[in-house]
């Protein structure tokens, strides 16, 4: 079992208890699309968009590569 090889003083000891390190609150910014807050980098709780890109609809993540074929599906049909 591990042994302390000194004492810890009462400053070093209260400097690690304190709570001056930690962060005061979470960075909010506000939403492009709906003006609601939200962290930044992540998707928007009330709308889903990240970056002007729908990522959440109904809960559940769109997939990248399901909204591109869909464009080009989009695509085909108005070229045919």
């Amino acid at each position: 079992m591990a042994v302390p090889k000194r004492k810890v003083s009462k400053a070093r000891r209260d400097k690690r208890r304190s709570n001056v390190w930690k962060l005061d609150a979470p960075a909010m910014v506000e939403c492009p699309k709906c003006h609601a807050m939200k962290a930044p980098h992540k998707a928007c709780p009330e709308c889903g968009y990240v970056n002007d890109k729908l990522s959440v609809k109904d809960g559940k993540i769109v997939a990248k590569t399901a909204a591109k074929t869909e464009e080009a599906k989009t695509e085909a049909a108005s070229e045919e």
